[in-house]
């Protein structure tokens, strides 16, 4: 992928309240030449189906005609820190490959090393011990993407600790993900940060500001979340994409409104998808591409089915070829957070 001279997005506007910005543009959509653009992957990610054993979260994307799976390390998915990780790693690889399903490598998992702290501990934590158990975890990460092949390891910074101060939060950034990084191009597996709302790495110039400071190393990438660029990036998510097509190594997706910072099925936000898969597939990206509905699991074998055929239509409204798209319709009788 050529590198291009636009620089990534500068620093995030201050989130606007729900009902600032209006809907999805008016203006005509962008059309992509089919001749010049490859059809993108699509993935799932099992964040949003936790309610499924693994194996079977896997044979629905496969029998969907998912692309891929994006694979979130879990107590219930491939558990990192549980005996006999290696030999877990070979029998998924296997299994994969007989299902036909590419994988990236995904480490947002809520409680994976501390039942009380949400994403805890973080690479930014105040505790070096906590910290280290952090960077264990991505360098575990790293080696089981090398094992499954997968096109990339994600991770974010978090959220810097109170009375901590940027410079601090930086610095600790920077030197945690040193050894990740050295384990990273080892394995030749692409680490892809993703800018997190809320988090001391927030925006695609936090991303910037990192690259730099690391020294623009090969092994250091983006995950590009499309709804977050929404929430709050400067740019349209169509023109984050372009900013960011240098360095991409993994994309997120789902719809999302302006300045708030709530993952939404298809069509329940404000963000006009033909013109951001149109940019997306001329940077030429053939990562993954995957659906990041994580407070959705009550209902994930429902949103799974309907987010395939809603991106691939609007993959094919960038090139003007119509596909068929069933309704969204009812994903369940009993919402989540119900006793039922």
């Amino acid at each position: 992928m050529s590198r291009t001279t636009t620089a990534l997005g500068s620093a995030a506007e201050a989130p606007r309240a729900e009902g600032d910005v209006p809907g999805s543009s008016t203006e005509p959509t962008p059309v992509a030449d089919a001749a010049a653009v490859t059809p993108l992957r699509f993935g799932y990610g099992t964040n949003g189906l936790a309610d499924l054993r693994l194996d079977d979260a896997l044979a629905l994307l496969a029998d969907l005609g998912y692309d891929g799976v994006g694979l979130t390390l879990d107590h219930m998915h491939l558990d990192p820190l549980a005996p006999g990780l290696a030999a877990r790693t070979h029998r998924l690889a296997q299994r994969l490959d007989a299902l036909g399903l590419e994988v990236t490598v995904e480490t947002g998992a809520r409680y994976v090393l501390d039942p009380r702290r949400k994403h805890g501990p973080s690479l930014l934590d105040p505790d070096p011990d906590d910290r280290a158990r952090r960077v264990d975890l991505l360098i575990r990460a790293v080696r089981v993407a090398a094992d499954l092949g997968a096109h990339a390891v994600h991770c974010f910074s978090g959220i810097t600790p109170p009375a901590t101060d940027p410079t601090t939060a930086w610095d600790r950034l920077t030197d945690a993900l040193t050894p990740v990084l050295e384990a990273a191009t080892t394995a030749g597996v692409p680490l892809a940060v993703e800018p997190e709302p809320g988090h001391l790495l927030a925006t695609l110039a936090d991303f910037d500001r990192l690259r730099r400071t690391l020294g623009d190393p090969e092994h250091l990438g983006l995950t590009l979340d499309i709804g977050h660029c929404q929430c709050l990036e400067p740019l349209s998510p169509a023109d984050c994409i372009r900013a960011a097509a240098p360095f991409l190594r993994h994309v997120q997706i789902e719809d999302m409104r302006r300045g708030i910072h709530e993952h939404l099925p298809f069509g329940d936000g404000e963000i006009d998808f033909p013109p951001v898969l149109a940019a997306l597939a001329a940077t030429g990206y053939q990562g993954l591409t995957v659906v990041e509905l994580p407070r959705h699991s009550h209902a994930g074998p429902h949103f799974a089915e309907h987010s395939l055929p809603f991106l691939r239509n609007a993959e094919a409204a960038a090139t003007r070829t119509p596909v068929l798209v069933p309704p969204h319709g009812d994903p369940s009788a009993t919402p989540e957070g119900s006793t039922s």
